[in-house]
């Protein structure tokens, strides 16, 4: 079974429901990101919890190491080195993906009790703001490096070398498209 996640930004929660669920979290809406005109990417397999925070892991080494090496980007290095860590400013999550969708406690019976949001096999989460930043801060430069890292891991599967360096711009240019909006980073995962 395969999880499907799509990646996108929007001011707040209730905007990303709409977006990503439906107007007031109807999910029989059929509501599509493409034509609610969100600013989105398909990320098919590339989970927020796992796969997702091991891109942003990768980056945050590369900042550390380039920081500690001294190299000619130490000026990069030592903003995205500030992010390691730190928290999330703005009361959003500070250490991994949150929870939007649904908003009702996972039922007593089961995802399949009828009528409960949880038998969509939808889930809407709120990536920390700190992800957001530490990714559009990364230099086109160590693009290959953190690629070549990242394809690696067991959870993902590129074809080519260059299909990774894709995936990580891909994830960069959303996050700083959220970041000079002054959005957050949602991902809507279906199983």
């Amino acid at each position: 079974m395969g999880v499907l996640c799509d990646y996108f930004h929007a001011g707040d929660g209730a905007s990303a429901v709409e977006l990503a669920i439906g107007p007031g979290g109807d999910w029989l809406s059929g509501t599509s990101l493409e034509d609610a005109g969100a600013d989105w990417i398909d990320a098919k397999g590339i989970d927020p919890d796992v796969v997702l925070a091991q891109l942003v892991a990768f980056v945050e080494r590369t900042f550390v190491e380039s920081a500690s090496a001294g190299s000619a980007s130490a000026g990069s290095a030592s903003v995205g080195s500030a992010f390691v860590g730190s928290a999330s400013v703005d009361g959003g999550p500070a250490d991994g993906p949150e929870l939007v969708w649904p908003d009702v406690p996972y039922p007593g019976g089961g995802p399949d009790e009828p009528g409960s949001p949880w038998e969509t096999g939808l889930i809407l989460q709120q990536l920390p703001d700190r992800w957001r930043d530490v990714l559009a801060a990364l230099p086109e430069d160590a693009v290959p490096g953190v690629a070549a890292r990242w394809g690696g891991i067991e959870e993902l599967y590129f074809a080519d070398p260059r299909d990774a360096e894709d995936a990580v711009v891909t994830f960069v240019r959303l996050a700083g498209r959220a970041r000079a909006a002054g959005a957050h980073l949602y991902c809507r995962c279906c199983v």
